[in-house]
């Protein structure tokens, strides 16, 4: 005979009240239903669980054990059907991220920051990656949220504008510019620029590209790295400057001076991007909150 969560209850009520009349009672059962229930049992364990007479009920030894084991199995059914109600209300979840460097160093920590005490249940997942690799995981349902270069236009997926960043430059400490605060876009025109890898970085490439041809030249790239790290190390070591975005403010490595760029008021995006379709509750829950303070952040 297989084991039903009703066998445990009655077995539990039985064992802690130790009187089958006070245990019919509170499982509002008939005590012979009852009776037999206890009987079904044991024989499906092939222990005897309970000594009884006419006057007292007490348990046996494998019966003390299968009490404290029984307690816990209904102690985690009782979890598991608490959790699974939280997730369809959206309380408890996972949440796949992915993120680029513009937006690790600017506005996403601090939103997810925010959205961790509210929903401390729902957990994150987060990957680094381009945004053209963000928006192919995306699109393939390996992630739910990139949060990604813009502006983006694909119509199976909504967007948030979360971040606005201007241009700044970073030269090495021991370059000419060093001692200045703010210089003019063309005076760039004849330094070697580290920049990031066109494979990764074909969206800020563009807009840095249009940034220097507005002022009528285009970078002479010197060296391409994988990520903002990496042209940071090369930048403090001399080997060239960058065209970088203004919240790399928030994390600039020693040996690098940020410079504002004052001929220009151009900005970038970063934008939180998911799909239109259907969504978990956990879902929902972050693109509403996404939504809510979206305008804030930006």
């Amino acid at each position: 005979m297989r084991i039903e969560m009703r066998h445990l209850h009655a077995f539990q009520a039985v064992a802690e009240l130790l009187h089958f009349r006070k245990a019919a009672d509170r499982l509002n059962m008939a005590q012979p239903a009852l009776s037999r229930t206890i009987r079904q049992l044991e024989d499906a364990i092939g222990e005897q669980l309970l000594e009884r007479d006419n006057r007292n009920v007490t348990l046996t030894e494998p019966g003390q054990i299968f009490l404290e084991e029984c307690r816990r199995c209904i102690a985690q059914l009782d979890e598991a059907v608490l959790k699974t109600r939280r997730a369809g209300l959206g309380e408890v979840g996972r949440l796949r991220i992915g993120y680029t460097d513009f937006a690790i160093t600017g506005r996403l920590p601090e939103l997810l920051e925010v959205f961790k005490a509210q929903h401390p249940d729902i957990h994150f997942d987060l990957s680094f990656g381009s945004t053209e690799e963000q928006l192919q995981e995306l699109h393939d349902g390996h992630i739910d949220f990139a949060f990604v270069t813009g502006p983006n236009t694909a119509s199976e997926i909504r967007t948030e504008t979360i971040q606005h960043d201007g241009f700044i430059a970073l030269v090495s400490d021991e370059h000419r510019l060093a001692t200045r605060t703010a210089i003019d876009l063309r005076e760039l025109a004849d330094e070697p620029f580290i920049v990031g890898s066109i494979e990764r970085w074909k969206h800020f490439r563009r807009h840095l590209d249009a940034l220097c041809m507005s002022a009528g030249f285009l970078p002479k790239v010197a060296q391409e790295t994988f990520n903002s790290e990496g042209i940071f190390g090369f930048v403090a070591a001399n080997f060239g400057v960058t065209i970088h975005l203004e919240c790399a403010r928030n994390y600039i490595r020693k040996g690098v001076t940020p410079l504002a760029i004052q001929d220009t008021t151009e900005c970038l995006v970063t934008e939180a991007a998911w799909h239109t379709g259907a969504m978990t509750a956990a879902q929902q829950r972050f693109a509403d909150f996404i939504e809510a303070h979206a305008s804030r952040l930006a």
